[in-house]
């Protein structure tokens, strides 16, 4: 394994996922508050991730404020 190139396309993949969920998790949460869904906040968050191949199976939990 070559440790630049696993580490440039793992800091590729991780720049795609954190733009890709930033963009759906703000058009979730602005289509919830125009149906009035939304609550108060904050909202509770998971994060999944696996990988074929390698033995991982992560949850990240947090939680995002509103106000």
């Amino acid at each position: 394994m070559n440790e630049d190139i696993f580490n440039m396309s793992t800091r590729k993949f991780l720049k795609k996922v954190g733009i890709t969920t930033q963009r759906e998790l703000e058009k979730a949460v602005w289509k919830a508050e125009e149906e009035g869904a939304l609550g108060e906040g904050p909202l509770k968050v998971e994060m999944k991730l696996s990988v074929n191949g390698v033995a991982l199976d992560l949850a990240i939990q947090g939680e995002i404020e509103l106000s």
